[in-house]
């Protein structure tokens, strides 16, 4: 069986997380992604490493199943042979601060020319404009695209979500861009640029936030559990953010993760208050409607939790399902890490590893029919120069040669 991107050539030269998770995608899905990495190799294969001397998990996680070369582009040869790899490939993805491959030499212009097929696939921290030439990392993409100002309590400040929103979210976003842009190929038979700025990824990832900003004009926002509001969308803490009520409540035995989060309905109110003993509620019209309930939400979740905190999330989460009652266990790493029906599914895989023996890391999050993934290690440093050099008509006695000038 075929896969989706079988006989597409991506030339990867990212590094660190953005750009990583989006070509890693595009690897899952069948393309052939050679990544391209000076002779010192990306800076996260020693990054957080956990074992001496090894590939770091911060870098295996993000290139499974791609390729890896070693090229010095700063050498006239480098440039040469790089050359020869736009001409070979359908798409080329990047992720370095602006203008970094405009002063490699390799503008968009001469790109086209080079290769008039090619699909140039960038990720910035920012559009063009004010912000265009400043850095940008996951927390900073975060703090500018609206997420951090509406994460957190409303007497705390603003927290950064556990999510990589600002790098893999954007990789995600280029996925689409990317592919969209193959898709076009085939009527136009030309490439094009395709670039996301992770603010803007970010801010797309908001949006229900400015849907409130806008709300704020017509009077306080009923839905979430704030005392005060004044001309900003304010932080709201566990409340879901949509027109049902949800929150995070305690449950036995009462560690750091010991909680489900439980969202109530309208249907949903009478099967809770019955199963936490508190059958008169469920007429009681101080209890019984969404309106009734509203300026007590505290109330209610202090109700809810009371019962929760007799018994283990997995208990509640079997109760609450059985009522058709929205809820969901607050999962630690080590419960996602271990849980059998992850692995089931492949959202968790062990993956075997030349020196580390094995790890675990997430499996691919798309599912196609006709194209199953098969999550593989990823690349030692240079561990395919021999192959893709070969292909271009570079020999072994040559490649030694490229290697002793530091060409590779």
């Amino acid at each position: 069986m075929g896969k989706a991107l079988e006989g597409v050539r991506v030339l990867d030269m990212t590094h660190v997380q953005s750009g990583p998770s989006c070509t890693q995608i595009l690897a899952w899905l069948g393309a052939d992604v050679v990544k391209l990495e000076a002779p010192t190799g990306d800076i996260t294969r020693q990054q957080l490493r956990d074992v001496p001397d090894v590939d770091s998990l911060y870098f295996t996680m993000l290139n499974c199943n791609k390729r890896s070369i070693t090229l010095n582009m700063k050498s006239d040869r480098g440039k040469e042979i790089f050359t020869d790899l736009v001409k070979e490939s359908d798409i080329l993805v990047e992720n370095f601060a602006p203008g970094a491959i405009d002063r490699m030499g390799f503008t968009w212009e001469r790109l086209q020319l080079i290769n008039p097929q090619l699909i140039f696939a960038s990720i910035k921290g920012f559009g063009p404009g004010r912000y265009e030439d400043f850095k940008a990392y996951e927390v900073v993409a975060q703090a500018m695209g609206g997420a951090m100002s509406t994460t957190g309590f409303e007497d705390g400040p603003p927290l950064a979500t556990g999510a990589q929103i600002g790098d893999s979210g954007t990789g995600i976003h280029l996925v689409a861009g990317i592919l969209a842009a193959l898709y076009q190929r085939v009527a136009t038979g030309k490439g094009q640029r395709v670039s996301v700025a992770m603010q803007e990824a970010v801010l797309n990832l908001s949006r229900v936030k400015l849907r409130d900003q806008q709300r704020l004009a017509h009077g306080p926002l009923k839905e979430y559990p704030n005392d005060n509001f004044g001309d900003e969308v304010p932080r709201s803490g566990n409340a879901s953010g949509g027109g049902q009520p949800g929150w995070a409540v305690r449950t036995a035995p009462g560690g750091p993760n010991d909680y489900i989060y439980v969202i109530v309905q309208p249907p949903g109110w009478a099967p809770i208050a019955t199963l936490i003993g508190k059958p008169e509620l469920a007429d009681d019209p101080d209890w019984n409607t969404p309106a009734a309930r509203l300026d007590k939400l505290d109330k209610m979740f202090a109700l809810i939790e009371s019962w929760t905190e007799q018994h283990t999330k997995f208990e509640v989460m079997e109760k609450l399902n059985a009522l058709n009652v929205p809820c969901g266990p607050i999962l630690s790493t080590r419960e996602l890490i271990e849980d059998e029906t992850l692995a089931e599914l492949g959202a968790v895989v062990e993956v075997k590893h030349p020196q580390r023996g094995s790890f675990k890391t997430v499996g691919c999050p798309i599912k196609l029919s006709d194209s199953p993934v098969q999550v593989e290690t990823s690349p030692g440093l240079g561990e395919h120069n021999s192959v893709i050099y070969g292909g271009l008509g570079i020999d072994t006695a040559e490649l030694e040669e490229l290697k002793a000038a530091g060409v590779v």
